[in-house]
């Protein structure tokens, strides 16, 4: 069931055999099944729409390395590793009791040390775990349904964050931590560059950098994940005249903000409209930095692209104006307040990175490898995915927007319910009927509406009044009473 899937402690799935329900209606169940020694992601029937027929995808790990059953097989693991990362701050002896306690009726016990399962998640194969992941992806963009597209058409978010991860000399020699931080007083800090499904909010793709890697050579890794006819839509931080070109090359259109450092002329090109123009942009003849030679030649000589200014007005706040360059050429089909509501749209990625980094916890990791590191990035997303999967059925099930359903509201109700689906797993009528309250409570939860909202990024609760680290711990001397170290107020009494 769901709740066998996503669980916090105490309750832990069966590792022999485990089926997560995804789908609500029962001849369009879209599972997941875990065994050992065979992975299988088994979606049959995703949507009456489609051709009908079972997709399967089979992940075998019964041969080779890693194939000898132990008291922290392969499925186990991954379940017991999803678990943790679905309980943010749950630490890896958490994990160990709620094995335990799943071993308890078998009359094993597994060690009470947190070495076992440690070693037993750097032995999951991140291949494997990708793969399960691009599977998950795939099927999410599969389900969407026409109304859900933008004009017909496929849209793809791309922006860049920031996650930190504990002060090992592995870490720092793998993504170093920023150039104005003191050795020993700094956090290393891996960029990642991830492309999610506007419809969905899926996590489709991302690639790893380090914080001196630009979004743009980033996004070179990420054209794996456009297909022809889909359209970008990111910030300016993307826009160059090598990005919009290597996309066109693709068949795949883009919809991003000037860059600042870009001069514009208004009476150069066509005019379709006001303040919108068709120019030619012509590639300099100095070569990016950002791009290697054989790249740089491969690039057309010119290129059309569009101008559109949107004027932003907001009751309260002082008009602003933003242009758009776009290779949407076609302005009948595309107008100006169509690609205006859809560059506003472009906020749905820093929520989506909320809920990945606050709700789910990927804002702080706490590997101490770079390899684990990888793997702690990938179950987030495999754990992402399957909360937004939830609430794609639940939305096209009750005919309600996926974006007014809350994230962190599907995973408060997967904690709450999870003991009654756990009790009613062997009875089939009580459980279809606990599916339908389930979905009925979440679509029922929905987010208010609220447009042109200001969410200015400040903070009102204030940090602690301690020190900040200036020296490496071991050499930090700090006194037993901070606040002799602060400088006595003109105001004081004497």
């Amino acid at each position: 069931m769901i709740a066998q899937l996503l669980v916090t402690p105490p309750t832990f799935p069966n590792a022999n055999t485990v089926r997560v329900t995804l789908t609500g209606a029962a001849s369009t169940n879209a599972y997941v099944i875990l065994t050992s020694p065979t992975l299988a992601v088994s979606v049959p029937g995703w949507q009456r729409s489609l051709t009908g027929t079972v997709g399967q995808t089979t992940f075998d790990l019964a041969k080779g390395i890693n194939s000898r059953e132990r008291l922290y097989p392969q499925s186990l693991t991954f379940w017991a590793f999803l678990s943790q990362v679905l309980s943010p701050g749950s630490a890896c002896r958490e994990v160990v009791r709620k094995v335990q306690a799943w071993y308890a009726p078998q009359d094993k016990s597994p060690d009470s040390g947190t070495s076992a399962y440690c070693q037993a998640r750097s032995r999951l194969p991140i291949s494997t775990l990708r793969q399960l992941h691009q599977t998950l992806a795939d099927k999410l963009s599969a389900r969407l349904t026409t109304p859900e597209l933008w004009l017909g058409r496929c849209v793809k978010v791309v922006d860049g964050t920031g996650v930190s991860m504990p002060d090992t000399a592995a870490n720092q020699k793998a993504w170093p931590q920023p150039s104005e931080q003191k050795p020993g007083c700094g956090f290393p800090v891996v960029k990642l560059v991830a492309c999610f499904c506007l419809a969905s909010g899926a996590l489709l793709q991302w690639v790893e950098g380090t914080i001196k890697d630009h979004d743009c050579r980033l996004l070179l890794k990420l054209l794996s994940a456009f297909k022809k006819g889909d359209v970008v839509l990111a910030d300016r931080g993307f826009s160059s005249y090598a990005s919009l070109a290597t996309l066109l090359a693709r068949g795949v259109d883009s919809v991003m903000r000037v860059h600042h450092f870009r001069k514009l002329d208004w009476r150069a090109g066509k005019r379709l409209g006001h303040r919108d123009r068709l120019v030619t942009w012509k590639k300099s003849q100095l070569q990016g930095k950002l791009w290697s030679r054989e790249q740089w030649a491969q690039l057309p000589a010119e290129l059309d692209v569009r101008l559109v200014e949107i004027v932003v007005t907001v009751p309260g706040f002082r008009t602003q104006k933003l242009v758009i360059v776009t290779t949407l050429l076609d302005a009948p089909t595309y107008s100006t307040e169509a690609l205006g509501q859809l560059y506003f749209r472009r906020w749905a990625v820093e929520l989506c990175f909320r809920d990945i980094k606050t709700t789910l916890g990927l804002d702080v990791l706490r590997c101490l490898t770079p390899a684990m590191v990888c793997k702690e990035v990938v179950m987030h997303a495999i754990a992402y995915n399957l909360i937004r999967a939830l609430m794609q059925d639940i939305a096209q099930s009750h005919q309600v927007s996926v974006q007014r359903l809350s994230f962190k509201g599907t995973v408060d109700a997967l904690r709450q319910w999870r003991d009654l689906f756990e009790n009613a797993k062997t009875q089939s009528r009580t459980t279809c009927k606990l599916r339908r309250l389930f979905y009925q409570s979440i679509a029922d939860d929905l987010l208010l509406e609220r447009p042109a909202r200001s969410e200015p990024r400040a903070v009102k609760r204030r940090p602690k009044n301690f020190r900040l680290l200036t020296k490496p711990r071991h050499e930090m001397i700090v006194e037993r009473n901070r606040k002799q170290s602060q400088k006595s107020s003109k105001h004081a009494l004497i």
